[in-house]
């Protein structure tokens, strides 16, 4: 027999305020025009005075805990993805942990931008198979518009803010490509290229900072990266773009999204698309799309699924996953 790490239970958080493309027109030169035909993106959602990233993490994990089926005292880890944690430390996670009154286990942040669910979902992977946890929720969190620069038209129309959130637990396959969970995963950054996307300050810096982005740039490497990792997690298990039910990529742009699929060889008709309605959210697109995919009846089970993410790094990845 072969241990897998398969998906128990999937959820998400959405705050209540909805922001419109038109509302910017007010304070930009910008239209729902533009903004539609260079990202795809039709409205966000932000949060509410005072709420923060654990909470909105919470909220996900509670849902997909109740999805699953399963009490907080039958986890043992907590994975929160995120780049905007409530407070430079202790961790979101440990945070989320406290809020949902899990006094066993243990929690920990992973920090890897827009890919962070990727990461974290490939650790809390790791963590199953070694024997390390049985159960562990992963979580992708954001309150990215704390982030943005309101004058500057080509980032601040592109982000929301949200939470998705996915149970994961110890089963066990014959360890073909048939077995339901993860099936493989594959991690990469370039450390080089930071200055096309990144938040010009940090607690060394001494400054809150906000988010700078080359759109150009990252458009070019966004594509040609998330089509390479793709394949190369789905070969190392001898499977191709053929072979995917479902592609749930990072929700950053419609125009990428098209580009990665068409790449990869896939139809659109395969391609779970939340963008239109809640914009970029970082590292709670995935998990936010998974759900959405899930709860629109177009995830199954026994689907093969492909998720694929880049983010600030820059730093990119994919997981390839039987639901």
């Amino acid at each position: 027999m072969t241990r897998r790490a398969v998906v128990r239970g999937i959820g998400h958080y959405l705050p209540e305020r909805i922001v419109p493309n038109s509302e910017f027109e007010k304070t930009l030169e910008t239209s729902d025009e533009w903004i539609r035909s260079r990202s795809g993106i039709e409205r966000r959602h932000f949060a509410a005075e005072g709420q923060t990233t654990s909470d909105m993490a919470a909220r996900a994990a509670r849902a997909a805990l109740e999805d699953a089926g399963l009490a907080v005292d039958q986890i043992d880890a907590i994975v929160v993805a995120t780049s905007t944690a409530d407070l430079t430390f202790p961790s979101a996670a440990t945070m989320v942990q406290a809020e949902l009154g899990m006094t066993q286990g243990f929690a920990f942040d992973v920090q890897a931008v827009c890919a962070g669910f990727v990461f974290a979902l490939a650790n809390a992977n790791a963590l199953i198979l070694s024997g390390q946890a049985d159960r562990v929720v992963v979580i992708g969190a954001e309150t990215f518009s704390r982030l943005m620069d309101w004058s500057d038209r080509g980032t601040c129309v592109l982000f929301g803010d949200g939470a998705g959130a996915l149970v994961l637990e110890a089963g066990d396959g014959v360890g073909s490509t048939e077995d339901r969970g993860i099936l493989a995963c594959d991690l990469n950054s370039d450390g080089r290229h930071r200055d096309i996307l990144y938040v010009d300050g940090g607690v060394s810096t001494h400054s809150t900072g906000h988010l700078r982005m080359q759109g150009k740039e990252v458009f070019r490497h966004a594509v040609e990266k998330l089509a390479a990792t793709a394949h190369t997690a789905l070969e190392k298990i001898g499977l191709s773009g053929a072979d995917v039910d479902w592609i749930v990529p990072h929700q950053a742009n419609l125009r990428i999204i098209k580009g990665t699929a068409q790449r990869m060889g896939v139809p659109m008709e395969r391609v779970v698309v939340t963008v239109q309605d809640h914009g970029n959210t970082s590292a709670a697109s995935i998990p936010l799309a998974l759900s959405v995919g899930k709860a629109r009846g177009q995830i199954k089970t026994n689907d093969l699924v492909v998720v694929e993410a880049i983010g600030g790094g820059l730093a990119w990845g994919s997981v390839v996953l039987r639901w």
